[in-house]
């Protein structure tokens, strides 16, 4: 046997060994890559893959997480807490309700005369308790802080700056000033949403008067300059107040005399002539958060969506 034969391959040189070794990492990775191949067939055909039952897959997968989004808004709507209804992760569209018999934003009148308390020096405040043209009055009944959030349902609920809000609603006693209150110019304000969309009224909670649930006017204008007449609103609605609470402050019979007696006459919001014909999502929404209570006042909260 010769030299050569006797020579084993550990033994052949630097060059020889990188030669080999690169041989063997080419063959390894052909044979990586036949396995993985093999492999994924076999893992799909074990599921059941395919074109069409991958996007069968798929489609479900985006079906359960849009309905698990949806009903985590619709809760979140709904809550009681004060934070729900200021949250602008979801919103819809508030439904355009009547301004009612007693806007005095310019539409009727009053006493004869066309009532527009909008064109009224003094009109832009928060604290809506008092009257503020002939009579300096307080309305009475229990402290509602309320805060309005304006967003945009075109633009993934954002925010609104620089629109007016009016807004008016009748006394523990059911009547409405300017109207069935003719000196008396409480309960309706304007103010301008801030960079949150937000304003906020201090007020009383509203009676209940005979064939309505409880409830807040408002009208929402573009800006404060063109709040001049109701016929310049961008929407015009209303704010229902949630039952547990008024069953609460209408136990004080002596500030809301009857208000008790008319709200069991009506039932619930969605017998309402107003609120009964709006979708749950709506009334969701236009159903006040509130959080506080009759000795201490009320925090109250809502989310209204325009599509600007």
């Amino acid at each position: 046997m010769s030299d050569e034969h006797l020579v084993e391959d550990h033994d052949r040189g630097l060059a020889f060994d990188l030669e080999t070794i690169a041989r063997q990492l080419v063959e390894r990775r052909k044979a990586l890559l036949w396995l993985g191949s093999a492999g994924a067939t076999a893992l799909l055909t074990g599921c059941g893959g395919g074109g069409d039952d991958s996007s069968s897959s798929s489609g479900s997968t985006s079906s359960s997480s849009s309905g698990s989004s949806s009903s985590s808004s619709s809760s979140s709507s709904g809550s009681s807490s004060s934070g729900s209804s200021s949250s602008s992760d979801s919103c819809v569209a508030d439904a355009s309700e009547t301004n009612g018999p007693y806007p005095a934003d310019g539409t009727n009148t009053s006493s004869g005369s066309t009532s527009n308390v909008l064109t009224s020096s003094g009109i832009v405040r928060s604290d809506i308790r008092s009257s503020f043209i002939s009579s300096t009055t307080t309305a009475e009944g229990v402290e509602v802080t309320l805060t309005l959030t304006l967003v945009d349902v075109n633009s993934s609920c954002a925010a609104l700056e620089g629109y007016a809000i009016y807004v008016w609603h009748c006394t523990a006693d059911g009547e409405y000033s300017l109207y069935t209150k003719p000196t008396e110019s409480y309960l309706r304000g304007v103010q301008v949403t801030d960079a949150n969309g937000q304003v906020t009224f201090t007020t009383i909670f509203p009676g209940c008067y005979s064939g309505r649930w409880p409830h807040i006017h408002f009208e929402v204008f573009e800006s404060l300059s063109s709040a001049t007449s109701g016929r310049n609103a961008e929407l015009i609605s209303q704010l229902a107040m949630p039952e547990d609470a008024c069953d609460t402050v209408y136990a004080d019979t002596s500030t809301y005399p009857s208000s008790a007696t008319n709200l069991a006459r009506i039932g619930s919001i969605s017998s309402d002539g107003i609120f009964g014909d709006n979708s749950s999502a709506q009334i969701a929404q236009m159903t006040v958060a509130l959080s506080g209570s009759v000795s201490a006042g009320y925090t109250a909260t809502a989310l209204i969506g325009i599509e600007a």
